[in-house]
């Protein structure tokens, strides 16, 4: 049996690997354009901040692949033929296969602009972009950011390192309103402000304009300033890669579609990360999941399929995990920017706003459904079983100190939070928590 898989990204990368260790004979391809090895995506910010050297955002060493048998092509796909299963690349080569994997993964969304085209005006998307910006990037004074989200700020905190004076226009009135809550969206916007960043909201770029040799020199807003700009980075978000899929004809909406076992509309061809999208996505659960960890629960599961033992695609809790600056963002479970109708919602904050937690909860089971926080790490494993099992919410905030993963000597707030808990919903009641050890901490 020949597994290839287009796209060495996590899902791709995660399918080869469990796929051979389900079927120790079969021979895997994995073909890529954009390198010639997997790299961590996230890691990417840290290669730039100079926190990592090249060879540390590639988490398997070069020996991995001939070791575990892994074929890696690197060249661009240029065609599928579904009827004959082959897979054409720029270099000439066909290969044959009996199942196929696309692993495409995501494009930046294009800007239209007038100046897109400009010298000093990119994306964030991959390596090649990495490293691009370094070099555009390499003693200028001024930047804009456009666009809020997770690529924002990974582009505003890689700029800050710099000592580059920075804007950053976000088109919404609050910072990720899709997103976060309001009191959420403003402790990061505070927070932003004290890293001496110009947050702008409710503004957007006009137009681009260049200099004499056709780089970036000025944005110009639709407030009508004119902003000095030597770099400008794009977050204005990501979307499906889904070129060859169309052109090879698979079923596509905003992104290739695939049922439960993650299978496209064409036999033996399936569709796993960022550019699948699902036909019948679970309540309360997105049908395009462009997130590092579903990528790899994705690669893993189409795996088993492709190995024949089809299994469906269960994502389970919803998580994910973020640093705004040196602020940690956590969020388990459904915290929606507006909670839903048969939702509470209790928040507590610091006084000194640099520490956030949201507690969501059923109104008249109060089962709990949910948490963010803001520099206060959690506890995965705990809030899964709480998700789970349904937890009352009386119980979660008595027990807070158990899905409290802070460094040993960190100030602790859960007293505080009990008691501000205690005073909103004094009809609720808090179940008594649990020590732990001899020199246990509430």
């Amino acid at each position: 049996m020949h597994l290839v898989i287009i796209g060495n990204g996590i899902a791709g990368v995660t399918a080869a690997i469990t796929a051979r260790r389900l079927a120790a004979e079969a021979r895997i391809t994995l073909v890529s354009a954009e390198s010639a090895h997997h790299y961590s995506r996230p890691a990417l910010m840290y290669l730039y901040l100079g926190h990592l050297r090249y060879a540390d955002v590639k988490p398997y060493e070069d020996w991995f692949w001939v070791e575990n048998r892994l074929e890696l092509v690197h060249a661009e796909a240029t065609g599928v033929d579904t009827a004959a299963r082959t897979v054409q690349l720029a270099t000439g080569q066909t290969l044959v296969y009996d199942r196929l994997l696309l692993a495409t993964g995501s494009l930046a969304r294009p800007a239209a602009w007038p100046g897109r085209e400009l010298r000093g005006v990119q994306s964030f998307v991959g390596l090649p972009d990495v490293e691009k910006m370094a070099r555009d990037t390499h003693g200028i004074r001024h930047a804009v950011v456009v666009g809020g989200g997770l690529i924002g700020v990974e582009l505003a905190e890689m700029l800050h390192s710099r000592g580059i004076r920075l804007t950053w226009l976000v088109r919404e009135s609050r910072y990720w309103q899709s997103v976060l809550p309001p009191e959420e969206s403003a402790l990061l916007e505070a927070h932003i402000r004290r890293q001496n960043i110009d947050l702008q909201l409710t503004n957007e770029v006009r137009e681009l304009r260049g200099d004499a040799q056709g780089r970036v020199q000025t944005v110009v807003t639709t407030t009508g300033q004119a902003l000095p700009a030597e770099w400008v980075g794009l977050a204005i978000g990501v979307q499906p890669n889904l070129a060859l899929a169309q052109a090879a004809g698979l079923a596509t909406d905003r992104g290739i579609l695939v049922n439960e076992l993650l299978e496209t509309s064409a036999p033996g061809v399936y569709a796993a990360g960022d550019c699948a999208q699902h036909r019948q996505p679970a309540p309360g659960e997105v049908a395009v999941e462009q997130l590092w960890y579903t990528g790899r629960m994705q690669g893993e599961t189409v795996a088993h399929t492709l190995c024949g033992q089809p299994t469906p695609y269960r994502r389970g809790q919803w998580f994910n995990s973020a640093k705004f600056f040196n602020l940690e963002y956590h969020t388990y479970g459904r915290v929606p920017a507006q909670p839903a109708a048969d939702t509470t919602s209790f928040c507590w904050q610091h006084p000194n706003g640099r520490h956030l937690l949201r507690l969501n909860f059923q109104r008249k089971s109060y089962a709990v459904t949910g948490v963010n926080t803001l520099g206060l790490r959690q506890r995965q494993d705990v809030w899964e079983r709480w998700l789970r099992e349904k937890t009352p919410i009386g119980t979660v905030v008595a027990q807070l100190a158990a899905a409290n993963f802070d460094a040993e000597f960190s100030r602790q707030h859960e007293p505080a939070i009990r008691r501000e808990f205690a005073r909103q919903f004094p009809d609720i009641a808090v179940g008594q928590p649990r020590r732990k050890g001899l020199f246990g901490r509430l």
